[in-house]
């Protein structure tokens, strides 16, 4: 890729002055941020050079790009890696705070389109790693660390059930550092997908704070679905009698639980160790 000029004119002269509020796209940015949501059209709302490059890298569709006037000056290492069919627009800085709700706003924002999987979708992802079902976490930090620790230790795929942060969330997707933009997941009715995963053969293996085999002791090979429930109440009980078995990852008893988001990680680690013992076991046995 050609290198950017941080002083090349093409680069600021294709961006558009917007003055007024009532632009259409920074009406549509800022309800996408407000919302947390897809909009009409398919797009969710991303703030920060770092989760605009992750989009970038994941190959997702932008819409539009939004500089604030003091941060102009990104507009240089940003535009070379857009199409330039892409919107891209500079704001004055009021009118930005307004559309981009951040504690810490970098000054660019964006509406890009992200993939969206069926439940058959996710699921046929079992043979590659587990599906993660996740109930009732509504902690945005929680749910985007759940997806990075996702991706980071090969899970097939993400099912969020009832009461679960949209994974549309800016704060998700932040908190995901762009994973988000790369693991197929579906919002669905997760009572209502047991009997479809049962036929597939795959187990379910319920998390919990206490009751269950201690993970070090469970066997968590081949395909399955790990249910994760919110760090307060836990799975729904609608859910849990109905699981294979429960895991609890052991713990001083002075602390009530783990972070729905380390718990997670813990028990992904965990299957991950384990896939790859089980493979480095039938590699030396193919060979003696």
């Amino acid at each position: 890729m050609k290198k950017p000029n941080a002083n090349d004119p093409a680069n600021h002269a294709r961006l558009r002055r917007i003055e007024g509020r009532h632009n259409a796209l920074v009406k549509e940015l800022r309800a996408a941020f407000a919302d947390g949501e897809l909009t009409s059209d398919g797009y969710c709302a991303i703030e920060g050079m770092r989760i605009l490059e992750e989009a970038i890298r994941s190959g997702l569709k932008f819409k539009a790009v939004f500089f604030r006037a003091s941060a102009e000056n990104r507009a240089d290492r940003l535009l070379p890696q857009l199409g330039a069919h892409v919107e891209t627009l500079l704001l004055p800085d009021k009118l930005f705070a307004s559309a981009v709700p951040s504690e810490t706003p970098q000054g660019v924002a964006a509406l890009v389109r992200c993939k969206t999987f069926k439940l058959e979708d996710v699921l046929a992802k079992s043979q590659a790693g587990p599906i993660l079902a996740i109930a009732g976490v509504q902690d945005p930090g929680n749910l985007g660390t759940i997806l990075r620790s996702a991706e980071a230790f090969g899970t097939g795929g993400i099912l969020l059930g009832e009461g679960t942060v949209s994974p549309f969330n800016s704060k998700v997707i932040r908190a995901s550092a762009g994973s988000v933009f790369r693991l197929p997941t579906v919002q669905t009715k997760l009572a209502g997908t047991l009997d479809q995963m049962r036929g597939l053969g795959l187990r379910l293996i319920a998390t919990s704070s206490h009751k269950g085999k201690p993970l070090d002791q469970a066997t968590l090979t081949g395909p399955l679905v790990i249910f994760i429930g919110s760090e307060g109440a836990g799975l729904p009980r609608d859910l849990l009698e109905q699981m294979t078995d429960t895991v609890a990852i052991p713990h001083s008893p002075t602390v009530e639980s783990l972070n729905a988001g380390v718990a997670a990680s813990i028990v992904l680690y965990e299957i991950a160790r384990q896939a790859t013992y089980h493979r480095d076991a039938e590699s030396q046995g193919t060979h003696t």
